[in-house]
């Protein structure tokens, strides 16, 4: 119905298709922020599992240097 709407009246004005440019790029920005993030999260979390795969019941028993 929007696109009837809008072939009703014209159009899109170059003031829309400017907006509509813009919020597409804003997406795909947002779109390749969110992928890195998750790449980088991901490999976060891989070197935490790696640190923890590595402690083991002995250090876990082990006094913290200033907490007793």
């Amino acid at each position: 119905m929007a696109k009837a709407i809008v072939g009703f009246i014209g159009g899109p004005t170059p003031s829309q298709l400017r907006d509509s440019a813009m919020l597409r790029r804003r997406v795909a920005d947002l779109e390749a922020e969110v992928l890195r993030l998750k790449v980088e999260n991901d490999g976060l979390l891989k070197a935490l599992r790696e640190q923890v795969d590595h402690v083991t019941a002995g250090d876990l028993l082990e006094p913290v240097a200033g907490h007793r």
